[in-house]
């Protein structure tokens, strides 16, 4: 494969989005979401963590001790982010619960339940999207109230699969036919 530069690409911009579990399903990089799925706002400039955790176990054959083959026993994916903005649906998010009149009851053992989630990453024509069909909230970092810093609300989503076994789908325009 001979080296292209025009395959180089940067997360430029993009969007992060929620809805209930079971809402329809994107289907190609770019195509309009289903109505349910909401816009979270600004994600923080050090952007979106995507991270695959593999655990093995190793087999070994009896007579030797050889290394004869390593299989998969667990997987995980999980995405970290940061948010900024400060609007009803990632406080909902970042709490785990639901607001009323304004009024949020926070109960540190809730995670708000499982949603789905879409991430778009946008360079230029150039979109991935990611599709997580079951997504719950696993862990929220620290909030910091200092003077001259935006708020964050910092959480890590974690990736279940789905009844169809799909944890995670990725599109990318540029292999779309």
């Amino acid at each position: 494969m001979a080296l292209d530069s025009d395959n180089v690409r940067v997360a430029t911009t993009g969007a992060v989005y929620v809805a209930p579990t079971g809402t329809t399903a994107p289907t190609d990089s770019d195509g309009t979401l289903d109505a349910a799925f909401v816009d979270l706002g600004y994600v923080s400039a050090d952007g979106i963590a995507e991270t695959i955790d593999k655990s093995t176990n190793q087999i070994r054959s009896w007579q030797d001790g050889s290394l004869v083959r390593e299989v998969v026993s667990e997987g995980t994916y999980s995405i970290e982010m940061t948010f900024i903005e400060t609007n009803e649906a990632v406080l909902e998010l970042y709490y785990g619960v639901t607001q009323t009149s304004g009024k949020f009851s926070i109960d540190p053992r809730k995670t708000g339940g499982r949603q789905a989630f879409v991430i778009d990453v946008i360079d230029g024509a150039s979109i991935e999207r990611t599709y997580v069909p079951s997504g719950e909230i696993t862990s929220v970092g620290e909030r910091t109230l200092a003077s001259g810093e935006a708020i964050g609300y910092q959480v890590t989503v974690t990736a279940y699969a789905d009844a169809s076994s799909t944890v995670v789908e990725k599109f990318f325009s540029d292999l779309e036919a």
